[in-house]
């Protein structure tokens, strides 16, 4: 799991989002970042979570945060996700794991009794100076914004 923790500088990166821009960390520079990173596009669980947070985007926008999904999807599968749903937000597809791998939320996974490597649905809170505010371990798919804007 992540060796990241609150106080720590979050992780320069840099990947394509669904339409194929070039996505970095200092492209938020001043902003408050939402990072939150999910197994699957398109998912029951995932979905929740993306348009849980969508819902609530404007929420999200008047107290200065942008949104970033990141998956290992392909950019393909993360438009397709994004176009079905309207998210307000891009979605990085990180197929090489390049983000994944650096905010340290790929590893050992255990379901239905298989045990794979696979994301670890984490969130991380970024302030305006690129460091971590917030890291949300076990994510409550269905209210997601509540845990990270409180009530």
């Amino acid at each position: 799991m992540t060796h990241l923790k609150v106080g720590d500088k979050a992780p320069n990166f840099e990947a394509l989002d669904q339409d194929g821009n070039t996505i970095k960390l200092s492209d938020y520079k001043g902003k408050k970042l939402v990072v939150f990173f999910y197994p699957k596009a398109s998912t029951p669980g995932c979905t929740a979570e993306a348009c849980n947070l969508n819902d609530n985007f404007k929420r999200f926008e008047s107290l200065n945060y942008e949104i970033l999904g990141v998956s290992a999807d392909s950019q393909k599968r993360q438009s397709n996700f994004k176009n079905k749903y309207g998210f307000e937000y891009p979605l990085l597809a990180d197929e090489d794991k390049s983000v994944i791998e650096a905010f340290g939320v790929w590893g050992p996974k255990k379901f239905m009794g298989k045990e794979y490597d696979g994301i670890h649905r984490t969130t991380f809170v970024i302030d305006e100076n690129g460091v971590l505010e917030n890291v949300i371990f076990k994510v409550k798919t269905k209210a997601h914004a509540e845990q990270i804007l409180g009530a």
